[in-house]
């Protein structure tokens, strides 16, 4: 899957649905989608190219470094990443909550995340970051949302462990893959190799991440593991 962020970083988003596409989180757009077809031609395309067999892979810039490099494992956290956030929101959706669109939105500007870190500076080009640039609007929105959960919430007086139900631990689950995707952007970002807000957006959305799963297991009136010293 990072394979598909990187050479098709000028997407906004890949596999979501028309709320992704049409969701304005930034004010760039990644260019039109593109076709694998000409007109008239049936042919199906294979979604495998062969191109990273010998262990390396090509950056958005053209680069191409080692899979196990430091952008790679951070695309590919990335996506671990939303990949956890589609699960949570399937749990969420049966329980009917009403924020699922946040975490579509969420989930396309992960794309954008991978987008930008798939760029490095030190070989892109004027056009290249043009298009991959990372806005820092998602920042605020999710300082919103956060803030307007806290409000409906209890104060916290204890420490709590993943629990509250299935869609709340989800959340959690999701919460702490974000943690790690932020620790392997963090060298690139410190780098200056991709967009501070990156690193920005992954702080808030892990804090984004326990509010609400807080607020699910509110919300669905299940009660949360508070932890208690071993005796």
């Amino acid at each position: 899957m990072a394979s598909l962020i990187t050479k098709q970083a000028h997407l906004r988003c890949i596999f979501m649905t028309w709320k992704c596409l049409s969701a304005n989180w930034t004010n760039t757009l990644f260019g039109s989608q593109r076709s694998y077809a000409t007109e008239g031609d049936s042919k199906i395309p294979k979604i495998y190219t062969k191109t990273g067999d010998k262990g390396f892979s090509s950056t958005f810039t053209g680069e191409r470094r080692p899979k196990e490099d430091h952008v790679f494992e951070a695309l590919g956290t990335t996506d671990e990443l939303a990949s956890a956030i589609g699960l949570a929101r399937e749990f969420c959706l049966d329980k009917g909550h009403t924020f699922t669109d946040q975490l579509d939105k969420i989930q396309c500007v992960l794309q954008d995340v991978g987008s930008n870190i798939a760029t490095p500076r030190s070989s892109a080009r004027e056009s290249h970051i043009k298009k991959t640039k990372f806005s820092p609007q998602p920042v605020a929105d999710l300082e919103n949302w956060i803030d307007a959960f806290t409000l409906e919430l209890p104060p916290l007086t204890n420490f709590i462990l993943p629990s509250g139900g299935k869609s709340s631990a989800a959340l959690h689950v999701a919460r702490t893959v974000c943690r790690r995707a932020e620790r392997s952007v963090a060298p690139i970002v410190r780098s200056g190799e991709a967009d501070p807000d990156v690193a920005r957006f992954l702080n808030r959305l892990s804090d984004y991440l326990f509010t609400v799963a807080r607020f699910t297991a509110m919300k669905e009136g299940n009660s949360e593991t508070i932890y208690r010293r071993p005796e």
